[in-house]
């Protein structure tokens, strides 16, 4: 028995147009039938997704108040989806930040990330992992975490550059 991927995510939230509007215009996610059948819910697919959802929204109302996790409550910090490319990870660093979502970028060596939050404050990662054939030994052996130089690593690696799986930090 082993679990190899998560399949798909549920967040509650206050309003579940205003948060399909964000994950389908900002995020690219694809709105599915399925949602329709219960109300107040929705079901998102994300592009290229094989899944019959990826995102589960259940909206509890304007009266919900915001997630303590992590500042009073335990809780989940974040979700974490992967792109194909460095290029969508670039698109996405910039549609995120016309909306006012981005709230950082780091540099975890072997994986590029953009951190954003949903209309209701939930945070999520959006990671590019370096192609097991491109990795180094810098890449591999760096320790920390630091600011992401996107358009370093685009001119080292170009838009097109493909994601990599399962990338061990040590070899």
């Amino acid at each position: 028995m082993a679990i190899f991927r998560l399949n798909h995510a549920v967040l509650y939230v206050r309003d579940v147009a205003a948060s399909v509007a964000f994950y389908r215009d900002v995020l690219g996610f694809g709105y599915t039938e399925s949602g329709d059948t219960i109300p107040g819910a929705a079901f998102l697919q994300a592009p290229g997704s094989t899944n019959d959802h990826d995102l589960g929204l259940f909206q509890l109302g304007a009266q919900a108040g915001p997630s303590g996790a992590g500042r009073s409550t335990v809780g989940l910090y974040h979700l974490a989806w992967e792109v194909d490319t460095l290029g969508d990870l670039q698109d996405l660093a910039t549609a995120l930040s016309d909306n006012d979502a981005l709230v950082g970028a780091s540099d975890h060596g072997t994986t590029k990330s953009l951190y954003g939050r949903d209309p209701d404050g939930l945070e999520f990662e959006i990671v590019w992992i370096i192609p097991a054939d491109l990795l180094t030994d810098e890449d591999r052996q760096k320790t920390g975490v630091s600011r992401l130089d996107l358009a370093a690593e685009l001119a080292k690696y170009g838009r097109e550059a493909r994601s990599g799986v399962g990338i061990s930090r040590v070899s």
